[in-house]
């Protein structure tokens, strides 16, 4: 008896799913719970799990295929000895392998040869079949560093790692990846090439998470390291995570959305932030804090619209946008900012962004925001407007702290740091005067009270 394995729907918003990376080949012993294959979903990579014990009969979607949730894409079997009468059923469903991925290097201990991929072909012969939903509820950690020790030995590195290897002259074979189940990341390929690893990137347009004239532990701004998306002349397709951005986006445009701005003095936040960054403290925290602890005094801000009204969520959790290296946008969650300490929360955004950059964050990681930043700081821009994301009331865009002329209020004039902050709100649950009330008390705590952040 054979059982399937379907496209499991790991998060609300998945209509498709793209397989990663079978961890098992057809034969292969499979037990109850054992990760089978690596799947993307619109935001994340996560392990699908075997639901029964027994051999994986056949493998009827190859890694790189897309296939909507539900969908059959291989076979499991009770007894090895159906293994054969499931392949012969299904000869002939598997789709054909391109000739540019016929050759793939394998690496066998300090030996390397070239396979031809043909020949796993003709042994995985054709189906597997993505777990139901199931699979999403059932994932955690552990199973996924012990699905790590079933991956093939065969080079796997993202596309842009490819690319920057074959611009370099890198051996893949010869790198450690640091992604998940020993994935390739470009940093590693940078890293090989003894560059300079670039840092977290934060905000719609891909700006690192600072504020100008505010250094975030990192030694400069990382160069670009050429174009590493596409050339002129050539149309890339969107990835999945760029799909459920353009999704997201289009769907904003049917709120009516209102901005309001803010200029803010950093001149003593910038003071604070030098003596608590040596501490493990990043100014995204520093930020958070601040946007969060605002927010408690006006929860009109951090509610949002619903068919049945207003609605004003149990907690305050805040996402920051992070640009993805290979295109699109993911928001990590700081959860509850308001009841974690500045030096745990700064931990706590530092993992968040790593494994945000190598798609192994859970749903709850990154869906669960009420209020979220987009920060374009390092790129020096004055000002700018940001997209209201779906299923929140507001968004802040934050740009660059500069040394600005100012008069003072005895009619001198100094030079001050100043950042110019924007919201963007729904005008359907949050008012004009809502978002100035909340702007003013934001830069009330920057200007005067930056120390209170700690706690």
């Amino acid at each position: 008896m054979s059982h399937e394995i379907f496209m499991p729907a790991l998060s609300s918003t998945m209509t498709e799913g793209k397989i990663v990376e079978w961890l098992k080949n057809p034969g292969d012993k499979v037990e109850r719970g054992e990760s089978v294959l690596v799947v993307e979903s619109d935001k994340a990579d996560m392990d699908v799990e075997s639901f029964q014990d027994g051999y994986l009969a056949a493998v009827l979607m190859p890694a790189g295929s897309t296939a909507p949730v539900g969908e059959t894409i291989g076979l499991i079997v009770e007894n090895e000895d159906e293994i054969a009468s499931v392949q012969e059923q299904n000869k002939g469903k598997q789709p054909e392998v391109s000739s540019s991925d016929q050759l793939e290097l394998v690496s066998n201990n300090t030996e390397e040869k070239p396979v031809i991929q043909s020949e796993i072909v003709e042994k995985q012969e054709k189906e597997v079949v993505l777990m139901s939903e199931k699979a999403a509820s059932s994932f955690n950690t552990d199973q996924i560093n012990a699905a790590t020790s079933n991956v093939s030995s065969r080079v796997i590195a993202s596309p842009r790692a490819k690319k920057l290897a074959s611009q370099m002259g890198v051996d893949l074979a010869k790198v450690h990846g640091s992604g998940p189940h020993g994935r390739i990341q470009a940093d590693d390929i940078l890293k090989a090439n003894g560059q300079p690893v670039s840092i977290p990137w934060i905000g719609e347009g891909g700006s690192p998470a600072s504020i100008p004239g505010v250094t975030l532990g990192v030694e400069s701004k990382p160069e670009p390291s050429g174009n590493s998306f596409g050339n002129p002349g050539e149309t890339v397709q969107f990835n999945t995570l760029q799909k459920a951005v353009n999704k997201n986006m289009e769907s904003s445009l049917d709120v009516p959305c209102f901005r309001v701005g803010y200029s803010i003095n950093t001149d003593k936040l910038d003071n604070f932030y030098k003596k608590v960054k040596q501490n493990g403290v990043t100014m995204t925290a520093l930020l958070v804090k601040a946007v969060a602890k605002t927010l408690k005094k006006h929860p009109q801000v951090n509610s949002s619209f619903s068919e049945n009204g207003i609605s004003y969520p149990e907690n305050i959790n805040i996402a920051v946008a992070v640009a993805m290296e290979d295109g699109g946008l993911i928001t990590p969650v700081l959860k509850e900012p308001c009841n974690t300490d500045l030096f745990e929360l700064s931990r706590e955004w530092k993992d968040l962004v790593k494994r945000s950059r190598s798609k192994q964050l859970e749903p709850d990681e990154y869906s669960t925001g009420t209020f979220t930043l987009s920060n374009l700081g390092m790129f020096g821009v004055d000002r700018f407007d940001a997209i209201l994301p779906p299923g929140t009331g507001a968004i802040l865009a934050i740009a660059s702290s500069k040394p600005t002329v100012v008069a003072n209020s005895d009619g001198s004039i100094s030079v001050k740091k100043i950042m110019q902050v924007n919201l963007t709100a729904d005008h359907r649950v949050i008012y004009g005067a809502d978002g100035a009330s909340f702007l003013k008390d934001l830069a009330s705590l920057i200007e005067d009270e930056p120390e209170t952040l700690v706690s």
